[in-house]
């Protein structure tokens, strides 16, 4: 097996193996004897170009480490603002609810803390004692108006 530059080698050939010159393209003296980069030197040039790619991207990814650290800090204070607030109302709503279980009982205590039925049932009570008042008086009145016309009668 052969490659197709062996084969146009071994066409053009000449004695001793001496190639014989191609005027099809024919190149000036510089360009002939420029320096065509070697197989090294191309990967060390890709090499380079991909180094200063990462290089950004490690660049890149920095400043969003720093961001995301900030972000995480904000965050923190956040939750620590909050968990002070929390418990502060916990504080608050347990003072709220000894403050309530004394009312509650300083209400017992006076009397105050019925319901609106209880309220309605007591006022019905003292209306009828004060109904059973007032009719005992009238009688008690009508008693001593009946002795005194008794006795101014005497």
């Amino acid at each position: 097996m052969t490659t197709p530059e062996y084969n146009e080698w071994w066409v053009r050939r000449i004695n001793d193996n001496i190639p014989e010159p191609s005027h099809e393209n024919s190149q000036s003296i510089e360009e002939h004897l420029r320096v065509i980069p070697s197989e090294l030197e191309i990967i060390k040039q890709d090499f380079e170009m991909r180094n200063v790619e990462l290089e950004k991207k490690i660049e890149q990814m920095e400043e969003e480490n720093m961001n995301l650290k900030l972000d995480a800090d904000v965050q923190k204070l956040e939750v620590e603002r909050l968990i002070k607030g929390k418990t502060k109302a916990e504080e608050d709503l347990d003072s709220l609810k000894t403050d309530y279980k004394k009312l509650r009982l300083s209400m017992r205590t006076a009397e105050l803390g019925k319901t609106s039925e209880q309220w309605r049932e007591e006022i019905r009570e003292e209306k009828n004692k004060a109904n059973r008042w007032a009719r005992k008086f009238q009688e008690k009145s009508k008693f001593c108006k009946g002795i005194e016309s008794k006795l101014e009668e005497n």
